[in-house]
């Protein structure tokens, strides 16, 4: 799959409005940092299959990044329908990317399909090998999630302590309810995994 190049915030708004789950790499061309995430999103994009995954250059497309408050690049975007949910700031590898759209377009798939699983949000880092642990369980067991890293987002790391009073990692909400670690039977009880 390749990443199509698009230049106005129209041509993204219309891809949006066609898409249920859409990717967009904000970057800079000429900038390191910004060829490094390029690079590596290829090479993701390279071995998927599904999705809508764009790339935007800041200096060409100059209405997206102020639209979406975005204030820098390189910037990978996560779009549910219209809908902003999550930005990844800086390079991340090529496997990262992969891992954030298969299991973006996982729970896409699933929650259309009548899955009865409660909302789950999983707020991690790349660096956390617990966190890695936990969205590899969930992923055995088929639970639609939305992976959140608190590292690339001070706001969302904020709202994390807000909700929980922690500020470790992994951090599993799951309809209000905050699971601190990885809580395996809590994590079994509330989404009736039997394991």
């Amino acid at each position: 799959m390749n990443v199509k190049e698009i230049r106005a915030l129209d041509e993204l708004k219309a891809i949006l409005a066609a898409n249920q789950r859409t990717f967009l790499l904000l970057y800079k061309g000429g900038s390191s940092t910004s060829g490094c995430a390029e690079s590596y999103l290829n090479e993701a994009a390279a071995t998927l299959n599904d999705g809508t995954i764009l790339k935007a250059d800041a200096l060409q497309a100059r209405d997206i990044h102020p639209h979406y408050n975005i204030d820098t690049v390189p910037s990978f975007m996560i779009f549910e329908g219209k809908e902003l949910k999550n930005v990844v700031k800086g390079c991340q590898t090529a496997s990262y990317y992969k891992n954030i759209i298969e299991n973006q377009l996982f729970s896409s798939t699933t929650s259309t399909s009548g899955s009865s699983y409660p909302r789950v949000t999983v707020y991690t880092t790349p660096t956390c090998p617990w966190c890695t642990t936990l969205k590899n369980y969930l992923r055995q067991h088929k639970v639609p999630f939305t992976d959140i890293n608190v590292a690339a987002d001070p706001n969302m790391a904020q709202e994390l302590v807000r909700k929980s009073g922690h500020t470790g990692v992994p951090q599993t909400e799951i309809n209000g309810q905050m699971i601190v670690g990885f809580d395996k039977a809590r994590l079994n009880s509330i989404l009736n995994i039997n394991a």
